[in-house]
């Protein structure tokens, strides 16, 4: 194949030339080119090596259906691997090296892997690995695995944006159908979103040329997608859709190419309607040595000349099967080229190809029921195929239509219509009617099939003359699937895996019709009787940086700030991350250690008063709030009054401690669980897991209500003495307000929750009240501290008085195996009836193991320091 420009076509910039590389050799482009389009240009016929045989691979394909041109880039620097050359746009400097090919595409010694090809057909994994040992074959199949290579040297700043959105109607495909969709529902005064891959809409438009609706081709696509704008909707381009989720979710990816500028953007739409006009693909026709570099898709050709101005060669011939090939054969002799359009129904066919593949020195091309053909292309349109997937996605059905030799869409799914070659309608007056009622959400008529009636063709086992490929990436043959149907892997999904049949990077595009084809002849069956394999997103590759997004380092875990913080540097904090907040580390200027020493000192003699907000207030309620509550802690927390306070475990299934808590019951079906600072999210994620599981989610809920409610710590000596004088309206004696309860109070106004516990062992309060009360009560407990001998109390002089009375820090003190009877509680383990998270784990073998590590205190002697 040996393409060259054609004045006249195409979006290029013919005035600007941009230089690149291929396989070390320099080429030009113009912007507007794929790397793709040209390489096509230059006249590169062998753009990849397959993956098992490494047989040499031209361009089968003009977009996302090309499985053959995958490159590793280079550009800025950076490395971009295994994208695909269809769907990458040119840029200046771009250096590109086909994957798996070595020293470069066009020469691989690797093809002697060919020559072996009869002892490597399909399951041969299965059957050779076994002997004598895996680990013996291991290494040498690892290192020969994959494609591309991975370099780690992405661009600083190639970080993408996730964005969600939210629209009335979500377009899919810019083509006819999808431009009259869009401007219909648009200028009916809906919310619309128009989404399409290409940098430009038109779809298949631009292959076609001519008119439409009287006007050129370029004139009438500049006018709807004007319309669509000046009426309120957005165009998205160079965005593919490439899955439909739960609860009408569809994800797309903008600018999935590398280039400059370009990073990827991720889009979460949610749409109350979504009209599919994804259009079809052009099928390969299978028939002996089908896979040389030099075979191309009618389609694909047609693109290549209406996109970007390049002609696949000058002498064509074309192979189809159905009667729409004509026009494409005019179309291309307009362009220039001299065209031999033969019949594919009933022929017997071989491909003959020289070095480099068809079009090479001195090669006749094609031999068609006895006859040779000279060509430097050879063109095949075997029918087209819907691009259904998205519907399939969306949970819709498929028919088979036997008129048009392919599956459309079916029964469909709440809020999605098709619309234009997606649902059969190849005849473009017939697409527009399509788009436009389903841009109206008004029901249409399914369109006759007209003059598109393919004869089928079904790759023939008995014909010569060589190998017929299926998966040209992954080198399926028919004969591999022979082999399948021979060996009973028929059912197509057994199928796909015994074989790798449609698992290369095109995920089938270009093979899952030929090979249900092949297995539906071998079997005697109907296509439909096959059946389809699933369909399943990502519709295309996408960038793993896509679902990284901008979630990293600071801005996944973003650092959580304490209402108090512009006090806390007031006062003279250091402050410090712990578990996520930055907190107080210590008060003072002077070195660390000296002023982690007085605030412990004071903290005994006197008090310490502590800035406790990030401990967690997840709150759960509701009717069966205590049996929730009971279940996900270990210790018995049913018999739990109201006004009363509980120490208890958290657990994993295994019986593994995750966190401590105290739990605090403010009603008959209200909890407050106060877990540990850093472990608030986990456990809430936890309690709205088990919720969901073994509870009615109706009659029990459950908030985060951390960050609405701030709390202070008085505790020490002379910590009652502090609370009293802040005059909250509750009496604070022994006797009246013992350890582990609560009580309701007020601060100028404002509610105080007030909790006698201490996290030093000591006498201890803790004052929960409201974000705009929290800076007077903090003000006003340092005041009633000063004269009483109180400080500010830090994070690492909390550690210190915690670890002298033996306070358990889980994730310090715990490792990922710890129990509960581990820490010396065994109680609830012993005494508990009622079933709790992990107390299968409890009575494991492995948990009653006498030989288990157990948490144990030590005694300082006096005058020395503790060990470090």
């Amino acid at each position: 194949m040996s393409g060259l420009r054609v004045a006249g076509y195409g979006l290029i910039d013919r005035s600007r030339t941009l230089r690149f590389r291929f396989d070390g050799r320099a080429f030009s482009g113009h912007p507007g080119d794929t790397l793709a389009s040209a390489l096509l240009a230059a006249g590169v016929r062998v753009v990849g090596r397959s993956f098992k045989y490494h047989r040499p691979r031209g361009l089968c394909g003009a977009w996302f259906e090309e499985p053959n041109a995958l490159v590793d880039l280079r550009l800025d620097g950076a490395s971009f691997p295994n994208v695909s050359a269809a769907t990458t746009e040119l840029v200046e400097g771009m250096e590109a090296r086909a994957v798996n090919a070595w020293p470069s595409a066009r020469f691989d010694p690797r093809r002697g892997f060919d020559l072996l090809h009869r002892f490597l057909g399909a399951g041969f994994y299965y059957k050779t690995f076994m002997w004598p040992g895996w680990s013996l074959y291991e290494p040498l199949i690892r290192r020969m695995a994959g494609m591309g290579r991975l370099r780690g040297d992405t661009p600083e700043g190639y970080i993408a944006d996730q964005c969600h959105d939210r629209c009335d109607l979500l377009v899919i495909g810019a083509g006819a159908a999808g431009l009259a969709a869009a401007r219909a529902a648009a200028e009916a005064g809906q919310d619309v979103v128009l989404v399409d891959d290409h940098p430009q809409p038109g779809g298949g438009l631009w292959a076609m040329g001519g008119q439409v609706e009287g006007r050129d081709v370029a004139d009438w696509i500049a006018a709807e997608e004007a319309a669509i704008r000046a009426a309120g909707g957005r165009v998205l381009l160079r965005t593919t859709a490439f899955g439909v989720y739960d609860h009408g979710l569809v994800a797309l990816a903008e600018a999935r190419g590398a280039g400059p500028g370009r990073a990827p953007r991720l889009w979460r739409m949610r749409a109350r309607r979504v009209v599919l006009a994804t259009g079809a693909l052009d099928r390969p026709i299978t028939f002996a040595q089908n896979d040389l570099p030099g075979i191309l898709p009618l389609w694909a050709a047609e693109e290549y000349l209406g996109r970007y101005g390049v002609l696949a060669g000058r002498e064509l011939v074309v192979l189809s099967n159905h009667a729409l090939a004509e026009a494409s054969c005019a179309r291309l002799e307009v362009a220039g080229a001299r065209v031999t359009r033969l019949g594919a129904a009933g022929a017997r066919l071989r491909a003959i190809g020289g070095r480099g593949g068809i079009g090479g020195r001195g090669v006749r091309a094609l031999e068609h029921d006895g006859t040779r053909y000279r060509c430097d292309a050879l063109l095949v349109s075997g029918g087209l195929t819907p691009l259904v997937h998205l519907w399939r996605h969306a949970g819709g059905k498929l028919v088979w239509d036997a008129a048009r030799d392919a599956y459309l869409p079916g029964k469909a799914p709440e809020g999605m219509r098709a619309a234009g070659a997606v649902n059969g309608a190849y005849d473009l007056e017939q697409a527009l009617e399509e788009g436009r009622a389903a841009g109206l959400g008004r029901a249409r008529a399914a369109a006759p099939a007209g003059g598109f009636r393919p004869t089928p063709l079904s790759p023939d086992p008995a014909a010569g003359g060589g190998r017929q490929w299926i998966d040209f990436q992954h080198d399926v043959t028919l004969k591999d699937i022979e082999i399948a149907a021979r060996e009973n892997f028929t059912s197509v999904e057994h199928l796909k895996r015994y074989t790798t049949l449609g698992m290369a990077a095109d995920q089938g595009k270009s093979a899952n019709m030929a090979g249900l084809a092949a297995m539906a002849a071998l079997r005697g069956r109907p296509i439909p009787e096959i059946g389809t394999t699933t369909f399943r997103p990502p519709f295309v590759p996408v960038p793993l940086a896509l679902f990284q997004g901008a979630r990293g380092g600071r801005r996944l875990h973003p650092l959580k700030r304490l209402p108090l913080e512009a006090a806390h540097r007031e006062a003279g904090a250091a402050l410090g991350e712990y578990g996520g907040w930055l907190r107080p580390a210590w008060y003072g200027q002077g070195p660390a250690e000296a002023a982690i020493a007085a605030e412990a000192l004071a903290a005994r003699r006197a008090a310490g008063i502590l800035d406790a907000s990030p401990l967690g207030k997840i709150e759960v309620m509701g009717p069966e709030a205590e049996a929730f509550v009971n279940f996900v802690f270990y210790n018995d927390m049913a018999s739990l009054a109201p006004g009363r306070l509980r120490y208890g475990f958290l657990l994993s299934e295994q019986g593994v401690v995750l966190d401590d808590a105290v739990v605090a019951r403010l009603g008959p079906e209200r909890f407050v669980i106060s877990c540990s600072s850093g472990h608030v999210d986990g456990v809430t994620r936890m309690l709205e897991s088990w919720r969901q599981d073994v509870h009615d989610p109706e009659r029990v809920f459950i908030h985060d209500t951390t960050r609405n409610w701030p709390t202070l710590s008085v505790a020490g000596p002379r910590a009652r003495e502090i609370v009293v004088a802040l005059g909250l309206g509750v009496a604070l004696g022994a006797e009246e307000f013992p350890h582990m309860s609560l009580r309701m109070g007020a601060f100028r106004g404002a509610p105080v929750r007030i909790a006698r516990a201490s996290f030093t062992g000591a006498l201890g309060s803790e004052l929960t009240t409201t974000r705009q009360a929290i800076g007077a009560l903090w003000q006003a407990a340092l005041a009633a501290g000063a004269g009483r001998g109180a400080v500010p109390l830090g994070l690492e002089a909390l550690s210190l008085l915690r670890a002298e009375k033996g306070h358990v820090i889980v994730g310090k003190d715990t490792t990922g195996e710890t129990m509960p009877h581990d820490l010396g509680f065994t109680a609830a383990r012993a005494r508990k009836k009622a079933a709790y998270v992990g107390d299968c784990g409890l009575r494991s073998e492995a948990a009653n193991d006498p030989r288990r590590l157990q948490l144990v205190g030590l005694e300082v002697a006096p005058g020395e320091a503790p060990l470090e």
